[in-house]
This record gives structure tokens, sequence and C-alpha cells, in this order.
């Protein structure tokens, strides 16, 4: 079992929370948290580069001199990649990059993801993140009471929070995500995660209807 402090909105220590690591998938496979995250990368590769090819750049395709007798050396098309202003050989074109690993796989890498932000002392919780208005200072000055000031950052909400999104959306490094749509990806590019007690509870419910549903399939 995994032990897990829990503090309030000053930075003060109210209480533990216990964590079952098997409720997270129990262990850690980088293999595949390596490609979930490569495949979130591809997807979002926008594939619109081109180049112009031989057939493609403008320019006779008559040979520019005889091939003897001038002194030169030999050439052929002024097309040729081999010319300033030629085509390329082999450049790129328009491609997809997208592909898709599968769903349980994905999931998978989701929990082992927070699993790992657990084991390595890089998540935080929260008592509660209730904010009565929208202000940044607020969502600044709980950054810094809890010592993640400056580092790159996840907050987990239970749900959506229009609150801390729009309070938390102006501090730099700063994301916010219900713990519904989290992903390995973008629980791996934050340093730290923070999560609420009511956010960690939702990962736990998730988890343990993924870890089911992979048992009885």
């Amino acid at each position: 079992m995994l032990s897990l402090n829990v503090f309030n909105r000053q930075g003060d220590s109210v209480g533990t929370v216990e964590v079952d690591p098997a409720e997270f998938g129990g262990k850690i496979n980088r293999q595949l948290l390596h490609d979930v995250v490569l495949m979130y990368l591809a997807n979002q590769r926008a594939g619109t580069h081109s180049t112009l090819r031989r057939g493609e750049v403008a320019g006779s395709t008559k040979k520019l001199f005889r091939q003897k007798g001038t002194g030169n050396a030999r050439v052929g098309t002024r097309r040729t990649n081999k010319r300033r202003g030629g085509g390329t050989a082999k450049g790129p074109k328009p491609r997809d990059y997208e592909y898709h690993l599968p769903k349980k796989a994905v999931r998978a890498a989701t929990r082992m993801a927070v699993l790992g932000k657990f084991q390595d002392r890089e998540a935080v919780i929260v008592d509660d993140l209730n904010l009565s208005e929208v202000k940044t200072r607020q969502v600044a000055d709980l950054l810094k009471a809890l010592k993640l000031e400056g580092a790159t950052c996840l907050i987990g909400t239970a749900g959506l929070d229009d609150n801390v999104y729009k309070s938390a959306r102006n501090i730099r490094g700063v994301e916010v995500l219900p713990a519904a749509q989290f992903n390995a990806y973008t629980v791996l590019r934050q340093k730290r995660l923070l999560l609420t007690r009511a956010a960690l509870d939702e990962l736990r419910r998730l988890g343990k209807a993924k870890s089911a549903e992979t048992a009885s399939a």
C-alpha cells in the first residue's frame, strides 16, 4: 500500500490516504508507456509537409547539351535533383501519421502513468479545491503553499470545474483536466500531479471498473 499525505489549501497536512497499487495496474510497463506516448505525439502531427519532385518542378525535360564533344561533364534534364532548383529525390509528401493502439492498452497506460507519479512522490493530494470565484491568485497561492510553484503541474478535478480551470489557465506550465479525461501523455508531460481527494476517488473508481472489465474479457 502507498500512503499519501493529504493537504489543505494552506499547505498543512490534514491526514493521509492509502492507495492500493493494484487499483492502478499493480506494476509499470515502461515499454507500454513509451508506445502510448509515441501514439499521442504521432496523432498530433499535421503531416502537411510537401516538396516538389522531379516531375513537378518547372523546366524542360530536354537534355541540356549533347553527351560528348563539349568538354563539360555529362548532364541530363534541368529538373534533376543534382541541380540547383531541381526537384527533390524521395522528398516528403502529405501523409496521415495517425494510428491507434488497443483501447485496453491505452487505458492501462493511463493507470500506470498515475501510479508512477504516486511511486515517485510526484503527486500531491489536496483535501478540496472549491473556488467561490475566478481568481488566478488563489491557485497561485495554493501552488506556492504546496511547494509546486514554478514546476509544470497537472491539476486533476473530479469533474469539469470552470472556476478552477479559468483561474489556472493563465499560470505558465499548469493544466487542468477532469480525472476522467486523463491519458498517459498528459499525466507524464507534467512534472507534478495535483489531485483533489474527489479526483483520486474518481481515478480509483475508474481503475477498478477497467480492471474488472479486463478480467472478464
